[in-house]
């Protein structure tokens, strides 16, 4: 069964970074793509990008592109989100997920997610 442990998530002020990793064990089954969704207080789940395993290629979210980057360590098995220019709307609990063709609609397995908080 896939484990996911999400990292990394904080409070940092508007324009500021912070850096997500997942580390990821426990592939039993093959998958489609790996990313992150966020879930911010009476919302709903909004994914934010991912990165597909048959190529590398990657997707965003509107919301984020340009200021996120999604990477991945085949080595570590580390997923990474680099969240740049931070918005108070970025607030969330972010969550590492596997997920299918549609990567930023088709979550499969989640972690236990990381709180990310953008205030001044």
């Amino acid at each position: 069964q896939v484990q996911l442990v999400e990292s990394g998530g904080g409070s940092v002020q508007p324009g500021g970074s912070l850096r997500l990793s997942c580390a990821a064990s426990g592939f039993g089954a093959a998958y489609y793509a790996i990313g992150w969704f966020r879930q911010a207080p009476g919302k709903e789940r909004e994914g934010v990008s991912c990165i597909r395993r048959t190529d590398g290629s990657t997707q965003y979210a509107v919301s984020v592109e340009g200021r996120f980057s999604i990477s991945k360590d085949n080595a570590e098995n580390t997923v990474y989100l680099q969240m740049n220019n931070l918005k108070p709307e970025d607030t969330a609990v972010y969550y590492c997920t596997t997920a299918g063709w549609h990567c930023l609609t088709d979550f499969t397995s989640w972690g236990q997610g990381t709180q990310v908080t953008v205030s001044s």
